[in-house]
Parts: C-alpha cells; sequence; structure tokens
C-alpha cells in the first residue's frame, strides 16, 4: 500500500463540481481518500492569460504502483473532457500526482516527486494544510520548510465552497 499525495486543479466551467467529480473517480479507481484540503483559488502559473484555478491536494491509500496510478489519472482526466491543446493552458481538469510515499522515479510517463513542487505555492499550500512534516525525498525538507523557501509570489486563497 503506497500514500500518494495528488494535486487536482480545473479552470474551466464549474470549478468545484469537477474537482469534486475528480474526487469521486479517484476514489472509485485509483484509491481510498485518507486526506483533502481545503479548495484554493489560484492565479494561473506559467501561461497567465487564462481564468483563475481551483485546487485541492489530495492524499489517497492506493495499491496501484506509481506507472499505473498515472495511467489511471490520464484516463480519468480524458473521461472528464480534458483536451491537451496549449501546454499549461486552460483545461476542465488536471490530476497531478506530486509525491509517492518518498520515490523517486524518473520516466517519460511520469518523474517524482513531481519536478515543480517546491517551485509553485498553489500546490505547497494545499500540500501544508495535509501534510506539513512530509519529507521530500530529495531535498529532505519537509513541505512547511519549501513553503517558507518558496519564491513563487502567485496569489493563492482558501475558498468556502
Amino acid at each position: 500500500m503506497h500514500l500518494a499525495y495528488l494535486l487536482i486543479g480545473s479552470n474551466l466551467g464549474d470549478k468545484t463540481t469537477y474537482l469534486k467529480n475528480a474526487g469521486s473517480y479517484i476514489q472509485q479507481q485509483c484509491g481510498q481518500i485518507v486526506k483533502q484540503s481545503s479548495f484554493y483559488e489560484t492565479e494561473p502559473w506559467g501561461f497567465t492569460e487564462q481564468p483563475s484555478f481551483l485546487n485541492q491536494a489530495l492524499c489517497i491509500q492506493t495499491e496501484l504502483a506509481p506507472a499505473q496510478l498515472m495511467h489511471t489519472l490520464l484516463q480519468i482526466e480524458s473521461k472528464m473532457g480534458r483536451t491537451r491543446e496549449l501546454k499549461m493552458g486552460p483545461r476542465i481538469i488536471d490530476l497531478d500526482i506530486l509525491q509517492i510515499d518518498q520515490q523517486i522515479v524518473d520516466t517519460p510517463l511520469l518523474q517524482l516527486p513531481h519536478p515543480a513542487m517546491h517551485l509553485r505555492r498553489f500546490a505547497l499550500i494545499p500540500m501544508e494544510e495535509i501534510a506539513p512534516q512530509l519529507m521530500h525525498p530529495q531535498f529532505n525538507k519537509t513541505i512547511t520548510q519549501l513553503l517558507a523557501e518558496c519564491t513563487d509570489q502567485t496569489d493563492v486563497q482558501k475558498k468556502i465552497v
């Protein structure tokens, strides 16, 4: 059994419903959700000429190997109508694996921990809510430490839904 930390997000349509539906699919197909953060309204990162995102961090217990989990998440994205037209562009749903246990993976399909997690407040803030003491397996720092050192200035606000 693995503990996998996911970041889910949406910036098109009914974002709240998309995140709730994604959580249901993840619970059905990937494993039990054991912790979930609040929803966070976040400025776009990278490609900024698009609507704001709604993000949430999830911790799931899963029996799926990392590659299996990634394939399943991609299938859920596709089932929910995700299309990939513009890198970092607007999307109905985005399901990312941030970390699985203390595993380090570097394949064309998947990099763990997520290579940009430590650079993005929209990932670190919801992660700190559910796993502040989780250690990053490469930097040997907690999520709280990574957030304190993060230079990203994008606005991330807890949203009541």
